[in-house]
């Protein structure tokens, strides 16, 4: 069964395009994309008016191209047309990084904004990234990502930029509150909603939004204390707590995601 699952605010001259650009991807690339989504700040629940539409992708090559001591590349890039951006990893690179801990993958099969999926392959891959995904490493990652944000928050003072700090925190203070998962929401509104906050938190976290939503240019300017103060502590403990897996993990994770690729193969 194909699931699609697209958001009436979304502009449908552009899904169009996104539709046509997969069609001609498929034939010229010879690529089967078994699951197509949307990743950017659509999907993570803060978009601006002139935000980029980023379709992501993950596709299996004929049988024969992985035969080779000659493997071709195992991204497919397209050019930026407008707000249009359109990119996706061999599923080979996105078992390779999952096993890794790279938190990606995860996101792309939680995105609520769907272009195309075969269920029974997404609900596998989920499957077995909620068994082969090690949460200290995929909490590393969002620690690495956000904190090289609010870095770069530092230098620009651009408030559009605090939610690519703010969401790996709140990705972050998740794992923390349940610690029998592996896979953090990528949306924005469920982290908040499933965790629990402190109300000024909240209420901050919800106007600047709100802003976001209707200003293409937010400018520079401080950043809401109780905003700055969650990043900051969040990212702290996160230091002192996630450290890492074992190799006894990896091991089993590479022979799960091994034998998960040959299923995909044949069929």
């Amino acid at each position: 069964m194909i699931l699609r699952n697209i958001p009436d605010a979304m502009d449908p001259a552009v899904v169009a395009t996104i539709d046509a650009e997969l069609g001609r991807i498929e034939r010229e690339h010879r690529a089967d994309v078994r699951l197509a989504i949307e990743s950017g700040s659509r999907a993570w629940g803060f978009p601006s008016p002139d935000s980029d539409y980023d379709c992501r992708f993950v596709y299996l090559r004929p049988l024969e191209d992985y035969l080779t001591p000659w493997p071709g590349r195992d991204v497919i890039e397209t050019p930026l047309i407008g707000l249009l951006d359109v990119n996706g990893w061999d599923l080979v690179k996105a078992l390779q990084l999952l096993v890794r801990g790279n938190a990606v993958l995860i996101e792309w099969l939680m995105s609520p904004i769907v272009y195309s999926a075969d269920s029974a392959f997404r609900d596998e891959l989920r499957e077995l990234a909620d068994t082969v995904a090690d949460r200290d490493q995929v909490a590393r990652h969002y620690l690495h990502l956000g904190a090289r944000q609010w870095r770069l928050f530092d230098t620009n003072r651009s408030l559009k930029k605090v939610f690519y700090s703010l969401r790996p925190a709140m990705a972050l203070r998740w794992l923390r509150e349940h610690p029998d998962k592996t896979a953090a929401p990528m949306h924005l509104p469920t982290l908040l909603a499933q965790c629990d906050l402190p109300a000024d938190l909240v209420e901050s976290i919800r106007t600047l939004t709100e802003l976001k939503a209707r200003t293409r240019e937010m400018g520079a300017g401080e950043v809401p204390a109780p905003i700055a103060d969650f990043i900051t502590r969040e990212f702290d403990r996160a230091e002192a707590e996630f450290t890492g897996n074992e190799p006894a993990h990896r091991e089993q994770a590479r022979a799960l995601s091994n034998e998960f690729f040959r299923r995909q193969l044949g069929r």
